[in-house]
């Protein structure tokens, strides 16, 4: 059994504070739906517990299994059982996918994976993902589509079978059918690793799929409200302004980057 605890979690990005006093547990065999309007702390909150640098903790704890997360680079943090599936996963030219999934589970191990095993479950997540029979030789999210991005995030999560999984709206980009054949893998993949499951999403059809055990409601940088599949059902039909009246929030508005306008690309600067 392994245990995730975050204690009143504060962090800034360029000194500007987005999460203002996190406090959540996360369990082996738990599911938790965590949802909030854009630009309030979810993505935020996973990315600091991951460790991007970008995100400075400012106070609180984060300990997994009584360990001290935070003094832990990236990738110990991977080692000791946290994994990523990201929003926007990176292109890696150079790099195929069994390369770099190889060498990931390797430095996971103290003893080398055997070919024949890393095969064995390389086509298995392949084929459990419906992927091209080609993923392991094709460069690393190099000319994928949006939802083979996001199902390769979950081939990489099969594989590393960490205790805890964070899914940072992994469901964005996947048509109807993609949406049932990953969150059937992540199911099947919580059963039978006994794994701990943190899900960002905004679509309720997808977080039905899933079956979260929890649900958390993050606005203004806090958990302002948590329960069960009634609350994903009570936003999915009214929104978040009920909660905004009823717990005296306000919800940040999502700051959109300001329009570059071509004529102001080629323009001299006159000193």
């Amino acid at each position: 059994m392994s245990t995730l605890e975050i204690k009143d979690l504060h962090v800034s990005v360029e000194d500007k504070e987005i999460l203002r006093g996190i406090d959540l547990t996360v369990r082996s065999d738990e599911m938790h739906a965590l949802m909030g309007p854009n630009g309030n702390g979810k993505s935020t909150l996973l990315a600091a517990i991951m460790g991007n640098p970008k995100y400075k903790v400012t106070q609180g704890s984060i300990t997994l299994d009584g360990k001290d997360v935070l003094s832990m680079p990236v990738d110990e943090r991977s080692r000791a059982g946290l994994f990523l599936g990201m929003q926007y996963p990176s292109e890696v030219p150079g790099v195929t996918n069994s390369d770099f999934l190889r060498t990931a589970i390797n430095a996971r191990r103290e003893r080398p994976i055997s070919l024949f095993q890393f095969i064995k479950g390389m086509d298995h997540a392949i084929q459990e993902l419906q992927m091209k029979p080609d993923l392991a030789h094709r460069f690393l999210n190099v000319g994928f589509s949006g939802g083979e991005k996001k199902r390769n995030e979950i081939v990489q999560m099969l594989l590393l079978k960490p205790s805890l999984a964070m899914l940072d709206e992994i469901d964005s980009g996947l048509d109807v059918d993609a949406l049932r054949i990953v969150a059937d893998a992540i199911l099947n993949a919580q059963k039978e690793d006994h794994m701990g499951v943190v899900v960002v999403s905004h679509y309720a059809r997808f977080l039905d799929y899933l079956k979260p055990t929890h649900a958390h409601v993050l606005v203004d940088g806090k958990i302002v409200v948590s329960g069960g599949p009634e609350l994903i059902h009570r936003v999915d039909s009214e929104g978040y302004d009920w909660i905004e009246k009823e717990y005296h929030v306000q919800a940040r508005k999502e700051e959109k980057p300001k329009p570059v306008l071509l004529e102001s690309c080629g323009a001299k600067k006159v000193e």
